[in-house]
């Protein structure tokens, strides 16, 4: 059984922790000798097995190490993080808002490992991370806080949402997608997470970002034959551009596009527009895109999916 955290339920041994946060296997032994930091448990047999929580907690004192901090007191200070942080998603929004304003990488660290060990990792995007960066643009738009402390907050977030990606353990399914923005879109956070989402479940993604041309979209899902292509759009201005990638791509894979983004919240954006709309919550979005082809017909001998297995959906 996989854990929401995405590692294995009992853990994974010292030797995997080592490998995946480069960090020599005689160090983990002696911080846990001298600092008793971190404390996994044990095996029958006395071998040490590391959760979440664990490798989080070896992932922020390495950090802060390589930042410069003296060993004893990063372990004081993540303990101290650790002990008087409220649980909760507003609670961590909150505190996430507060440390991107600070420039406090250490903090929003901790704070979104901290979230994703109460919530899980998909809940943390959904109901932490998406809500702060909207947060911070909002604050950017009315003159509150400076553009550098969205780079800097939607940097940190990124290199957590890499690590999940690393930390993904699923057997890969069958099922193969093909997530763009739009060709005039360069907000990509929301794919970046819905991404980690679709892998965690074991799909096979191929991730094209931020303002993908038509052409290169269509030469993609020509090669790969995806179960589903994802487009999405964030702002209302460039919102037709997207259109024409989506009615492009549902000529081309029928039945198997999927549009998001803030460019369609409303229904009349949404009005004839081609392929299934997948929401505001991205966890939904998730189980959405999955139900959705499971009502795929099977697919034929030489592989390949049915291209018209499943009728093409459109928003009253």
């Amino acid at each position: 059984m996989i854990l929401e955290s995405g590692l294995p339920e009992g853990g994974v041994p010292i030797s995997a922790v080592s490998l995946l946060l480069g960090i020599p296997v005689p160090t983990i032994r002696s911080w846990e000798r001298r600092y008793a930091f971190p404390t996994p448990s044990r095996t029958h047999g006395s071998h040490r097995r590391y959760g979440i929580e664990e490798v989080g907690q070896l992932r922020a004192l390495r950090d802060e190490i390589a930042a410069g901090r003296a060993t004893a007191d990063a372990v004081t200070a993540i303990r101290k993080l650790r002990s008087t942080e409220s649980r909760g998603p507003a609670a961590w929004t909150q505190s996430l808002l507060d440390a991107a304003m600070g420039f406090d990488s250490f903090r929003i660290r901790s704070i979104i490992q901290e979230a994703a060990m109460g919530i899980g990792v998909d809940r943390t995007i959904e109901s932490v991370l998406l809500p702060v960066l909207r947060e911070i643009g909002t604050r950017w738009e009315a003159g509150r806080c400076d553009v550098a402390n969205e780079h800097f907050a939607s940097q940190e977030i990124r290199r957590w949402l890499s690590e999940q990606l690393g930390l993904s353990e699923s057997r890969r399914s069958t099922r193969s997608a093909v997530l763009a923005c739009g060709p005039k879109d360069m907000h990509t956070i929301g794919l970046e997470g819905f991404y980690v989402m679709l892998t965690r479940r074991g799909w096979n993604c191929r991730y094209l970002g931020e303002v993908t041309p038509t052409t290169s979209l269509l030469a993609t899902i020509d090669l790969v034959q995806p179960d589903a292509v994802v487009i999405v759009s964030q702002l209302g201005s460039n919102r037709l551009a997207t259109l024409a990638s989506i009615r492009a791509a549902s000529e081309s894979a029928p039945g198997h596009v999927f549009y998001g983004g803030r460019a369609f919240l409303s229904p009349r954006s949404r009005r004839g527009v081609p392929g299934v709309y997948l929401g505001e919550e991205m966890v939904a979005a998730a189980a959405l895109v999955e139900s959705t082809l499971s009502n795929m017909k099977p697919a034929p001998e030489d592989g390949r999916q049915d291209r018209e297995g499943l009728a093409t959906k459109e928003e009253p």
